[in-house]
């Protein structure tokens, strides 16, 4: 039972991050951005307001929490 509980939330959030990488927007400074992209680092001050910044956040949370899952379900094996 816990296994089936365990693989439904996995797969959630395996949709939940598909979802909230797909609503991002696209990064299309391309190679002149990787050179001189200093101005958007990812310690910028207004970052952290805007919605990309909460979407990135929230696509972290959302892969770990998958990651962790997986090495549970593994686990369990």
């Amino acid at each position: 039972m816990l296994k089936l509980i365990l693989t439904i939330i996995q797969v959630l959030s395996g949709i939940a991050v598909t979802v909230v990488v797909l609503m991002q927007s696209g990064k299309s400074a391309g190679l002149s951005g990787a050179i001189s992209g200093g101005a958007d680092t990812f310690l910028g001050t207004g970052k952290a307001k805007t919605l990309d910044a909460t979407l990135a956040r929230w696509t972290k949370w959302i892969a770990l929490l998958f990651v962790i899952l997986t090495l549970i379900l593994n686990l369990i094996d």
